[in-house]
């Protein structure tokens, strides 16, 4: 098999290059240090500044975040950012997030966007598996026209803290989200909000509000994982391809916990090239709907880049969760009968997560649901048909949002499940 030639500095390079040094230069807004350590930090940082470019993994929370700003500079809606204290572990707890040696508190980054009306609905987002909040960047705009938009990087990604992850069973690792999130609202004082979740994100929010229903007037779930397990999907192909030397291999990976990211890492100053190449095959030329502009493309290139490489955390909770193939070890579809927040299923036509899923969970649901389908998109349907979306998104929550929701249909070009 032939590797990709891999050149560097690539421009997408020179770009990140560029961009951590003005992070390093103070481009994120960081007080100045205090003056009994003014000397110390300045000898650090002259330090870490002349090779900025030459380390193996030149990434850091501040690079994070200055690529956040960066990319959201395509939005037009102001914004406040902020890191929101969650503590060193939830109360009660016998263990800090989770098992850290470490005293100190934890933050969530978080974004807000203010609706113009003060009445507009609470929406919080939760990002999938290797993503951030930034992965919403095309649909904020739409959104907090109708909604006050409250985006978060779950804790151990993207601009949060990132832990050390010592999680040893599924149980202990939807804690370590749940009671994160749990912790984050408290400091946030929310309630009565619509929460939506991508992909795993999907399950977090799904399993927060098996948790804590009192708090969710209405959970969208967009393109979720974890409703079915291995033996419920009757995948005889995967026991098939584990029987064979690649599928050993590869089930060997899984279990050992390799993740996608630690291949990023690996690659060092290369690694920005593979992204770029990920980038713009799956949300450029390969698209279903929508393709990024050149520069939305090159600037979600910079900040995956830097959100992926950075050290790893909240990602090592794979193989707790999902069985090799991405099915849950704890399926939703169990917990189906104890759902207690009306829902909504949003999946794009080209999405690889089954809706099917989401038709067997809503056969043993006592609350309203509803299966929502939208053209030319797959897993990522909000980045690939952000304008479809955002119509299935209103159509979601129209109990909050007209005045005569009954007489409210679904948009064209949309479809029931």
């Amino acid at each position: 098999m032939s590797l990709p030639r891999l050149r560097w500095p690539t421009p997408i390079s020179r770009v990140m290059a560029e961009g951590i040094a003005k992070a390093e230069l103070g481009s994120s807004g960081a007080a100045p240090p205090t003056t009994g350590g003014a000397a110390a930090a300045a000898e650090a940082k002259s330090r870490s500044l002349w090779p900025s470019v030459l380390r193996w993994i030149p990434t850091s929370t501040d690079h994070i975040i200055a690529a956040e700003k960066r990319l959201l500079s395509v939005v037009r809606t102001p914004y406040v950012q902020e890191k929101v204290n969650i503590g060193t572990g939830p109360p009660g707890s016998k263990i800090r997030w989770f098992r850290s040696k470490s005293n100190e508190p934890r933050f969530i980054n978080t974004v807000t966007f203010d609706s113009k009306d003060d009445d507009s609905p609470t929406l919080v987002m939760v990002h999938g598996y290797g993503a951030s909040q930034g992965f919403f960047f095309r649909n904020y705009d739409a959104l907090a026209s109708r909604f006050r938009v409250i985006a978060i990087d779950q804790l151990g990604w993207g601009g949060s803290s990132r832990p050390d992850f010592t999680c040893k069973s599924t149980e202990e690792t939807e804690a370590w989200f749940i009671d994160s999130f749990e912790e984050w609202r408290k400091a946030k004082n929310l309630s009565n909000f619509i929460l939506l979740g991508h992909s795993f994100g999907g399950y977090v929010a799904a399993k927060y509000a098996l948790k804590h229903p009192e708090h969710v007037q209405h959970l969208i779930l967009v393109g979720p994982a974890g409703f079915s397990s291995e033996a419920e999907a009757k995948s005889e192909w995967l026991t098939r391809f584990r029987a064979t030397w690649k599928g050993a291999i590869l089930n060997h990976l899984w279990e050992s916990n390799f993740t996608p990211q630690k291949l990023i890492r690996g690659l060092g100053p290369w690694g920005p090239h593979l992204v770029r190449r990920y980038t713009s095959a799956r949300f450029g030329s390969y698209s279903s709907g929508t393709t990024l502009t050149e520069e939305e493309s090159r600037l979600l290139t910079d900040y995956v880049y830097h959100t992926l490489a950075a050290k790893a955390s909240g990602e090592l909770c794979l193989k707790h969760i999902f069985s090799f193939g991405a099915f849950a070890r704890s399926p939703l579809l169990h917990s189906a009968s104890e759902w207690k927040v009306p829902t909504t299923f949003i999946y794009g036509f080209q999405d690889w997560m089954n809706y099917q899923g989401a038709q067997e969970a809503r056969k043993n649901m006592k609350v309203p649901c509803e299966i929502i389908r939208v053209p030319q998109g797959g897993h990522f349907v909000f980045i690939d048909n952000p304008s479809a979306f955002h119509s299935a998104m209103f159509y979601a929550c129209r109990r909050f949002l007209s005045p005569d929701p009954d007489s409210e249909s679904l948009p064209e070009g949309l479809s029931s499940a």
